[in-house]
């Protein structure tokens, strides 16, 4: 009985920062699912963002960006947002420390993929405007590899090849045996 009190204990200790973390991770919710786009801006009167925001109003740009599985997450002035709803301060500052970012006082814009891998698209104080067809060119520039890469769905059910009528869904597997002391 000690054994396994220690077992469990020892597992609890490793797992419980491990599963604390994937809790408030935005970017890990989004990961196989969609495609993040994170603009961090030093306020809301940002050129890239409210020109990318206006963007946004275009119903074909719109159409686009959903083509393309884009969700957008702004940081402007530590207040975060995920397409216009706004995010709570843990979550805004775990979206921050996941995209492990240096110090730094320009806008940076930057592209996630699928796969969670990051694409930076801007990264500089110079005001400039990212053009919506720069987000879309570099998804679409996107390795296959990343394309092909997709939530993990639940299992269907088979189907007889002979036939081609579906067949039962695998039963579920059998609880484990309890331990004996």
């Amino acid at each position: 009985m000690l054994v396994r009190s220690l077992t469990l204990a020892a597992l609890l200790i490793v797992a419980g920062p491990v599963l604390a973390a994937d809790s408030d991770a935005p970017l890990a919710q989004e990961l196989g699912k969609s495609r993040p786009l994170v603009i961090i801006a030093p306020s809301a009167a940002d050129p890239t963002l409210r020109g990318l925001n206006e963007a946004l109003m275009d119903p074909a740009t719109q159409a686009a960006f959903k083509e393309r599985s884009l969700v957008l997450f702004t940081v402007a002035s530590m207040l975060g947002k995920r397409e216009d709803k706004p995010l709570d301060q843990q979550t805004t500052m775990a979206l921050i420390r996941e995209l492990k970012l240096g110090a730094s006082s320009g806008t940076k814009v930057i592209l996630v993929g699928k796969d969670g891998e990051r694409h930076v698209l801007k990264d500089d104080d110079s005001g400039g405007r990212v053009e919506p067809q720069t987000i879309f060119k570099a998804v679409d520039e996107l390795p296959a590899s990343e394309k092909a890469v997709t939530a993990s769905a639940p299992v269907a059910a088979t189907t007889d090849a002979k036939q081609g009528k579906p067949g039962k869904p695998a039963a579920p597997p059998k609880p484990p045996k309890p331990l004996e002391d």
